[in-house]
């Protein structure tokens, strides 16, 4: 016979609200503005309306970051385990309505899809999708592109987000079809260990919609096309490259798709003033680390000045700050001397790279003061500015000879 004590029963109670009010307490963070090149990118590509995957071991703070953005945003947190779902709880479940030959069979969505669409908008978290069987990730595919569940269509206001695991770390896992793959832009979470002591102390970092300047609206858009467009023109073999492995055909891929995707994100990127580093996620996530570096690359080049326009003016000549655009500007000011070798344009190279010297490191100076020098004529007389630039280049060649001779002895031994 069971008995009780009523007595205790108060007591009892009183300890478990203690428990709540201690769990309340634990659950109670406040966010700051910090910078965080992870959470950048992952809500700029969420401002521009496109699926993102986030890739990374369990326990590594997928979830707890989607969690953070819905609140952050202020959008509705929907999470669907993609992995205890059935194909019909995506593509539709078929329904008899009435008169099914001439009307047909409607495909009903479900009870969470209906929602979303109430709400009007909402973050849609797909949550372990790398262990979804192939059949559900098929279903997914009207979902994630055409925003399509059954027959409903979820309104622009919705935008998805999905996380997986690493094939080796997932729970029965499988690597995802390329053609999900490819609708994505893949994201790789990892830890870093001061938002997480920090986070742990109860003060996460704020995510926030990035700040699009309207007055560079048109300019970014012109520039992310004139990107894409050049450097596929350059390199039509990427405008559609499958890899060959099973395991590469799940992750990120170039395609006209997602190219398209690349090109979005880098307008986006452009008006929003991010960091070369979120841009280069964000454009490596859509079309692969190759393509991707290979377009950064690109565009890199098309930001160096014209190298008329700093042997035109040389007094006044302005030159990329990051030390490998202003080589590659001082290479091209070169280059453009050798293919038309004048006197007076030799001297206004020379003149280019004295500015150089004034406003930046010398050491760059190097290598396009010894490839100008080789184009000089016979006749033409050395200018006043060689001068300036001959220590660095004296200096250098020491120091060459010194490791030569560092090198030998080691040989040597």
């Amino acid at each position: 016979m069971l008995m009780t004590f009523p007595a205790l029963m108060p007591s009892v109670d009183r300890q478990l609200a203690l428990a709540e009010d201690l769990l309340t307490l634990l659950r109670t963070t406040t966010t700051e503005p910090r910078p965080d090149e992870q959470l950048e990118a992952l809500t700029l590509a969420v401002a521009a309306d496109l699926p993102v995957l986030l890739w990374g071991e369990p326990g590594i703070g997928k979830t707890a970051a989607l969690t953070q953005l819905a609140a952050s945003l202020d959008l509705p947190l929907t999470t669907v385990i993609a992995s205890v779902h059935e194909p019909t709880d995506f593509s539709g479940l078929p329904i008899v309505g009435d008169d099914p030959a001439v009307r047909g069979v409607p495909m009903a969505p479900p009870q969470w899809a209906v929602e979303l669409v109430r709400a009007g908008r909402g973050l849609l978290f797909l949550d372990e999708l790398s262990t979804a069987t192939p059949a559900v990730q098929a279903a997914l595919l009207r979902v994630v592109l055409e925003r399509k569940v059954g027959a409903l269509q979820l309104p622009p206001g919705v935008r998805i987000v999905a996380a997986a695991n690493p094939r080796a770390s997932a729970a029965d896992g499988w690597e995802l079809s390329p053609p999900l793959a490819n609708r994505f832009v893949h994201l790789y979470w990892v830890h870093d260990k001061d938002v997480v002591v920090r986070g742990l102390g109860g003060v996460w970092p704020r995510a926030e919609l990035p700040r699009l300047d309207p007055e560079r609206l048109p300019e970014a858009v012109a520039l992310a096309r004139r990107a894409v467009c050049g450097f596929l023109e350059a390199r039509p073999t990427l405008i559609h490259r499958l890899p060959s492995s099973e395991t590469r055909r799940g992750g990120a891929w170039p395609s006209p798709r997602s190219w398209e995707a690349a090109l979005t994100l880098l307008a986006f990127g452009t008006a929003a003033g991010v960091s070369r580093d979120v841009l280069a996620l964000l454009v490596r996530g859509a079309v692969g680390d190759g393509p991707g570096l290979e377009l950064l690359a690109h565009l890199d080049r098309m930001d160096l000045p014209d190298p008329e326009l700093l042997l035109a003016d040389p007094g006044k000549a302005e030159l990329p700050e990051r030390g490998d655009l202003r080589q590659a500007a001082l290479e091209a000011v070169v280059a453009a001397v050798g293919a038309r070798p004048e006197r007076e344009r030799w001297e206004a190279a020379w003149a280019v790279l004295v500015r150089a010297l004034e406003t930046g490191a010398p050491d760059l100076l190097v290598a396009p003061a010894k490839a100008l020098a080789a184009v000089r004529r016979d006749d033409w007389a050395v200018p006043a500015a060689v001068e300036r630039l001959a220590s660095i280049v004296g200096l250098s060649e020491r120091a060459e000879r010194s490791v030569a001779v560092a090198r030998a002895a080691q040989v040597r031994r």
